[in-house]
């Protein structure tokens, strides 16, 4: 799941995060078991969480481990850390949340773990460019994907086959909207439902080091931005009546009753969409942004991490615990369970659901989500969902310049 919660770290904050015993420092069970905190932000991935907590446990019968998962898991952390309430292990994506925190000292430095070695170097690698660091602080577990889901019943019922261009893609979503069905289901009652289909559109026409290039006032959005807020708008022309009425959920449930033939989401919703309906025949293709077939970058980042609490009071029960999660049999599982890939060598995801994704996999084809890369104080979901409403790309595209370079200047 990806998510862009608003998040800045004060200076009070990152004293907070450094200092003394928080509570969940001092977390022991009745039963004389040492208890620990997994505070994880994936809603989808929480009954996996639990029945791998569970397993844990049994082979670790001193050890008790409580799975946390609240709604609004980023808002919650953040609100946590300022009281000096920090989880011993959290589970998080590789985002500029992280980053934050990582600079406000509230994880662990494990850039000379050894256990580094069992990761892809590619995931580690994002770590260090989201946090501008060459330090590790946090172990990449599971990389997702930016994908077109799509309906493989709706598409052999038109006459689709998957586009490999973007004339393709929506020529393919006009003939859906003439058969008098709707080509994408859009979900924008939740801001972050913007992103999945953006971040696709900019990564791969932004240009090489833009982010390094805006920092450095080299660029703006106007100009770097301006191909994909064209595309983006394009695509909202098939989309269905109350865009900006439906949630994620409902999202998912309506593409799981074959109320849309495409849904331009992360492969994290696949195991919900199965949920609804597991018997839906679904398939994913990568977009086609350009209209040269076979160029454009699957877009793929660090879905979760493990990172330890460097104030954790338990920290050997803590590594024990990411040991286990690290463990290729875990690893496996969650992957299998979550469809998701995983970030440690030898790690395949085998469902032949996402072998539409293999190959630019395969190859190499991938670049991180560029809104890991946006401050958070920019907050690019709220604008590109206003956008949704307002339809005015020229005043998007100046106020992201605006936020951005606000936020520079108080650095």
């Amino acid at each position: 799941m990806k998510k862009v919660v608003p998040f800045v770290i004060t200076g009070a904050l990152a004293v907070g995060a450094l200092s003394g015993c928080g509570k969940s420092e001092e977390k022991a069970s009745a039963n004389g078991k040492v208890k620990i905190e997994f505070f994880e932000y994936k809603s989808e991935a929480k009954a996996t969480f639990e029945a791998l907590a569970q397993k844990f446990e049994e082979k670790n019968p001193d050890i008790d481990v409580v799975v946390t998962n609240p709604p609004d898991a980023t808002t919650v952390l953040k609100t946590r850390v300022a009281k000096r309430d920090i989880p011993d292990v959290v589970g998080m994506g590789a985002d500029i949340v992280f980053s934050d925190l990582v600079k406000a000292g509230v994880f662990t430095d494990i850039t000379k773990d050894e256990r580094l070695s069992k990761i892809q170097p590619a995931y580690v690698q994002m770590m260090k460019d989201v946090t501008g660091s060459e330090k590790v602080y946090g172990f990449p577990y599971a990389a997702n994907a930016d994908a077109v889901i799509y309906n493989k019943a709706i598409f052999k019922e038109l006459g689709i086959e998957v586009p490999k261009t973007w004339d393709e893609f929506i020529a393919a979503a006009k003939k859906v909207k003439d058969a008098g069905k709707t080509p994408f289901y859009f979900t924008f009652k939740d801001a972050w439902t913007t992103l999945p289909a953006f971040n696709v559109l900019a990564a791969n026409t932004q240009g090489d080091d833009f982010f390094k290039k805006r920092a450095e006032g080299k660029t703006t959005f106007a100009e770097g931005y301006k191909a994909a807020m064209d595309k983006f708008t394009q695509l909202l022309e098939y989309g269905h009546k109350d865009m900006g009425g439906k949630a994620y959920n409902d999202g998912n449930t309506a593409f799981a009753k074959g109320e849309s033939a495409m849904y331009l989401q992360g492969i994290w919703a696949i195991p919900e969409i199965k949920k609804a309906n597991p018997n839906i025949d679904l398939g994913v293709f990568p977009y086609p942004v350009t209209n040269e077939a076979g160029k454009s970058k699957v877009v793929s980042g660090v879905d979760i991490l493990m990172a330890q609490s460097s104030t954790s009071k338990h920290p050997k029960e803590a590594q024990k615990f990411i040991d286990f999660l690290l463990s290729e049999e875990t690893a496996k599982t969650y992957t299998k369970e979550q469809n998701s890939f995983s970030a440690l060598t030898g790690v395949e995801q085998q469902d032949p659901t996402l072998e539409g994704l293999k190959e630019s996999f395969a190859k190499g084809a991938l670049a991180d989500f560029p809104d890991h890369y946006v401050p958070s104080a920019v907050s690019l979901d709220k604008v590109l969902q206003e956008y949704t409403q307002k339809k005015d790309v020229g005043a998007v595209l100046k106020k992201l310049d605006t936020e951005w370079d606000k936020v520079q200047n108080r650095k």
